[in-house]
């Protein structure tokens, strides 16, 4: 995206849920648990959870056949506020980011691939205040959340968060901290990653909100896309032309 077209527009930052703001390998490992437990169905739960990210049904497929593939979803999200919320913790550094974000009068918002009452019992329970939650959306399909929201970053983990930003026009801010590491980020189109996760955020906004200024001479995100975390001008080239080329919108059930 070009920065110079938000430098006035207000602040809104969307974050990711699982495995950005929240680490819910537990809890969903505990979900995962309950269901093969009333199900008899064997889950590798331990497998399952170190690839989250995508919509649920793509993982209950490795456990269910097809046809009980709708009902097994809809029975997981009906038992997960049971077995998932209280084990579920913050990522380091995720409350001081979304308050980073209100602190400069913006706003913070959450868009995820997760059923939405269950993102926000999450959220509830560890005391993280967001200003707007949106569920069901995923990779690409993100994009309509964080343009109806006026977006101008997104803050995830996985690469669909990567290509939901750029389909939103959105400066894409990447942690690795879930499934994908700094690399895969990077080659998937990723502005900006943090390597210290969002420990990273609350300075890295601070240098971007500078150059949002209309004062400050130059482009305004030059100086927030050319840090440490940031791709230089040629691999950046490279890398939003390969994922300008991928057309895998996707959008599904959530986990």
């Amino acid at each position: 995206m070009d920065p110079g077209q938000t430098s006035a527009a207000p602040l809104t930052v969307g974050f990711d849920l699982d495995m950005t703001l929240i680490d819910s390998r537990p809890g969903i490992k505990a979900a995962y648990e309950a269901l093969a437990a009333e199900t008899g169905a064997f889950i590798d739960a331990e497998l399952a959870i170190t690839r989250l990210g995508p919509p649920l049904e793509q993982e209950l497929a490795y456990w269910f056949p097809e046809e009980r593939i709708p009902y097994m979803g809809d029975r997981y999200r009906e038992i997960y506020p049971a077995h998932a919320i209280v084990p579920t913790l913050a990522m380091p550094g995720a409350r001081e980011a979304v308050a980073a974000v209100q602190r400069l009068g913006g706003r913070a918002i959450v868009v995820t691939a997760k059923h939405e009452p269950n993102a926000v019992l999450h959220l509830a329970h560890l005391g993280i205040e967001a200003d707007a939650v949106i569920g069901w959306l995923w990779a690409e399909a993100k994009a309509e959340a964080l343009k109806e929201h006026g977006a101008s970053v997104y803050v995830g983990d996985h690469t669909g968060d990567v290509r939901g930003a750029r389909t939103a026009g959105a400066l894409s801010v990447a942690v690795p901290t879930g499934p994908c590491d700094e690399a895969e980020l990077r080659a998937a189109g990723a502005d900006v990653v943090l390597p210290g996760g969002l420990a990273d955020f609350p300075a890295w906004l601070d240098a971007y909100a500078a150059e949002r200024r209309p004062a400050r001479h130059g482009r305004p995100g030059d100086v927030a896309r050319s840090g440490a975390g940031s791709r230089s001008g040629a691999e950046g080239a490279d890398a939003d032309a390969g994922a300008d080329a991928e057309a895998d919108a996707g959008s599904g059930s959530p986990a």
